[in-house]
């Protein structure tokens, strides 16, 4: 008796019985699934409130004159650190080095507190947040009523009931949708969301997951003429970030898919960065060791979460500075083109904290979308406090 044939997605085979059939029908979907859990849209939000760098490094160097030292260091880091241009929602940090109350000459008495400062975010993160998730929920073409699960990411302030609870009023969002705020967790936790979502929709398959990050970064520039804080006052802005992820169909996605994540964390780099409240505002601490300690641990953590497959086509990097994507493309030997996209984000933005890497994947989404080479393999990389690698396999689907 002659042997069935059998088609399945472009394969055809003789098949002697259905088991192998059905083997191969297995195989072919895990290698081209049917389905993908894919980011079905982003939108992203920064404040009214320029900073320009060159005017910035001025009106330092104003506050400056008496400490021509300090000044000149002031140059190097503002001049070389990728920045052109920064958000703030504090119009105050435009004056003029004499009318700011966040540099060290202000009489103490006036000095933004704490206090002031996390009423200030109240106020503004949430306006950011939902220009954002509007913004996102469009571009999925997803209803409010459709979100099932919301993700807050945020380190840069603390209120209560907090984003989360007035982002389901302000979006209309259902009621008993499924909150998981991400607090405190540092510039990787946007990516921490994705992976967190990716989770989600992988065991609920009908889950539409909102992620939302907010973050104002410059509300906490310390009054301090102090290398350290100057140092982290030079590439730091405000900003918000959103993106929906589902699953869709393979015949109608298009833009990214998430494909595998995972969480790492660096051995003893504990004391590398550091986020503590103070009385002016939450303190950052980064040590100059970050990029070199990147070059060296990130290529092994790379290896055993990629495989042996060849090098991804295009990196979505976090920007936490210059120094940071300097060293991954050195290390990983990418083109210019490979760290455009996150060398764009930075100059135009700076480092917005969590927010940072869904303006890159936007970016990224543009960039691909331009110039229509089908099909790519990618991945997503961020740092945080601990020290945390997250890194995020994704593709474009054209």
């Amino acid at each position: 008796m002659r042997n069935k044939r059998y088609s399945y997605v472009g394969i055809t085979a003789s098949c002697p019985n259905v088991r192998l059939l059905a083997h191969l029908r297995n195989a072919v979907r895990r290698l081209y699934p049917l389905e993908l859990i894919s980011i079905m849209g982003i939108g992203t939000s920064v404040p009214a409130y320029c900073l320009d760098q060159e005017d910035a490094l001025r009106r330092l160097r104003e506050a400056l004159k008496e400490r021509p030292e300090v000044a000149r260091w002031a140059q190097r880091i503002f001049t070389h650190c990728g920045v052109d241009t920064r958000y703030t929602c504090e119009p105050n940090l435009l004056e003029p080095a004499n009318r700011c109350r966040y540099v060290p000459s202000t009489p103490e008495l006036t000095i933004p507190t704490t206090e002031e400062r996390m009423t200030l975010y109240q106020k503004e993160s949430i306006l950011l947040a939902v220009e954002a998730a509007q913004k996102a929920l469009a571009d999925s073409r997803n209803r409010p009523q459709d979100i099932t699960h919301l993700i807050m990411v945020s380190c840069t302030g603390l209120f209560l009931p907090g984003l989360d609870a007035e982002l389901i009023w302000r979006l209309d969002l259902r009621g008993d949708v499924h909150r998981v705020p991400l607090t405190f967790m540092g510039c990787a936790a946007g990516l921490t969301a994705l992976r967190q979502s990716e989770e989600i929709v992988r065991r609920e398959p009908e889950a539409r997951v909102l992620v939302v990050t907010v973050e104002l970064c410059t509300l906490h520039i310390q009054p301090s003429f102090d290398k350290e804080h100057l140092f982290t006052a030079a590439f730091f802005g405000d900003g918000a970030s959103a993106c929906v992820v589902g699953m869709t169909d393979r015949e109608h996605s298009v833009g990214f898919a998430i494909r595998k994540s995972n969480s790492v964390m660096l051995p003893n780099t504990l004391d590398k960065m550091k986020w503590t409240v103070g009385n002016y505002g939450f303190q950052l601490h980064l040590s100059p060791e970050i990029p070199g300690l990147i070059a060296k641990e990130v290529p092994e953590v790379f290896k055993s979460f990629w495989g042996d497959d060849s090098l991804p086509a295009f990196w979505a990097i976090h920007p936490g500075g210059r120094g940071i994507i300097d060293s991954l493309q050195s290390a990983f030997h990418l083109s210019d083109s490979q760290t455009g996209a996150s060398r764009s984000i930075l100059r135009q933005y700076g480092n917005m904290s969590s927010a940072t890497i869904l303006f890159v994947l936007a970016q990224l989404r543009e960039d691909q979308f331009r110039t229509n080479e089908g099909f790519k393999d990618g991945v997503a990389l961020a740092f945080g406090p601990g020290m945390t690698v997250e890194l995020m396999r994704i593709s474009y689907q054209p």
